[in-house]
């Protein structure tokens, strides 16, 4: 997210081993073509009659050649190469732990009745603010191993009010919002106990 921070995208494309590229998008772009496109940028750098990948053109062409050679479709309205750069460009800017440590200061910045409304655009990021609403609400709390009752260890933060989903006109409007999940929780006093 600051291009004056760490490597650039580039940079990490020409220089990982196959493995991590692999492992980087099948974890953070949840592909199961990780495997082939990761061998398809290993070929191009090795391939020295060709230059090496720098641009996003360039890498998204390779993307659509490895998903076309496949014979499987992308979604419609959506790129080919989408999953690969939302994998980049999540594992570079360490985007799920940056999500991770900003959801525990926003509430603790939170005045009580406060919300706490996030919205993600994909599963990765959605599965963590489900998680964490969930922990500051109670509902993963620990629980007594014979009762089944939680057990009063960690107060109760949040009160998960929800989560809204893109209606269909919003999406014919604009069609970026399909995957959107906006998920809302209200700070509650700091002296509720899970029960």
């Amino acid at each position: 997210m600051d291009p004056t921070v760490g490597i650039p995208a580039s940079q990490w494309l020409n220089e990982a081993e196959e493995k991590e590229i692999r492992e980087v998008i099948k974890r953070y772009g949840e592909d199961r073509l990780a495997g082939p496109i990761a061998k398809a940028i290993v070929a191009r750098r090795a391939d020295t009659a060709r230059p090496a990948l720098k641009t996003t053109k360039q890498l998204a062409t390779l993307v659509a050649g490895v998903v076309r050679r496949r014979a499987t479709r992308a979604p419609v309205g959506k790129n080919e190469a989408t999953r690969t750069f939302q994998a980049i460009r999540i594992f570079l800017n360490q985007e799920l732990e940056e999500l991770t440590l900003v959801l525990s200061v926003a509430v603790d910045k939170l005045a009580v009745n406060g919300r706490l409304v996030v919205i993600s655009f994909h599963s990765l990021e959605d599965r963590i603010v489900k998680e964490f609403v969930a922990r500051q609400s109670g509902r993963r709390a620990a629980r007594d191993p014979i009762y089944g009752q939680p057990v009063h260890e960690s107060p109760v933060r949040l009160q998960d009010l929800g989560r809204v989903l893109p209606t269909d006109d919003e999406t014919a409007v604009n069609p970026r919002a399909r995957s959107a999940v906006m998920r809302v929780a209200r700070r509650l006093g700091d002296d509720t106990c899970a029960a």
